[in-house]
């Protein structure tokens, strides 16, 4: 079983189209969409465990330049 998260990202203002690219090249990363309202991308991510999606979010997604803020949703099943 796979954990999926949405990631709600906030940019540098300019920044949205460049961080959605590079952020699509990550392994893991499923979807990249911009979106308006408080937040420049709804992100989808995947990964084997929670811990495994936790280390892709520090170490690779908000390592990318022109993010200014992260917030990770993980998907639950009712």
């Amino acid at each position: 079983m796979t954990v999926s998260a949405y990631l709600l990202v906030q940019t540098d203002v300019g920044k949205a189209a460049a961080v959605a690219e590079e952020i699509r090249r990550i392994d893991g990363i499923t979807d990249a969409h911009g979106v308006t309202g408080p937040y420049d991308l709804v992100v989808r991510a995947e990964a084997d465990t929670l811990d495994e999606l936790g280390r892709m979010v520090v170490s690779r997604v908000q390592m990318v330049d022109g993010i200014m803020r992260t917030t990770t949703c993980p998907v639950i099943n009712l």
